[in-house]
């Protein structure tokens, strides 16, 4: 994943800091313990960088998290369908059990990617 450090990409799949990519904006790292699934924390502790930037911030992720769901139904469905050669119907079982089970994953993915909208990487500047 160091390949991908500095970039967008990066803080959008391990939903670390968009700005300093020093640590996770979610309090607990495991998605699906579902009491805590959104809980973030509110800065920072590396950067300061605020995560809420106004109230219902978060709100424009569900924007987001449509095409994301669509993307993960219709790989579940090419691989099941054509790769796997299962009925329609079994298919389509599987992209409803896909769903539910990768939810916690696609709302952290969507808020990852809306927040990446916003903020961008800031090199750190290393003391010399």
């Amino acid at each position: 994943m160091n390949l991908f450090k500095e970039t967008k990409l990066y803080s959008m799949i391990t939903g670390a800091c968009p700005v300093c990519h020093q640590e996770s904006m979610y309090i607990e790292s495991n998605p699906y313990k579902i009491g805590s699934t959104l809980k973030m924390h509110e800065r920072c502790s590396h950067c300061s960088t605020k995560y809420k930037m106004e109230p219902s911030f978060f709100f424009g992720a569900m924007y987001v998290s449509y095409p994301v769901g669509i993307a993960f139904a219709c790989a579940a469905f090419v691989i099941s369908y054509f790769i796997l050669k299962i009925d329609i119907l079994t298919s389509f079982l599987i992209i409803c059990g896909v769903m539910i089970f990768l939810l916690p994953i696609i709302l952290r993915l969507s808020r990852n990617i809306w927040i990446n909208f916003f903020k961008s990487y800031k090199k750190q500047k290393t003391p010399s």
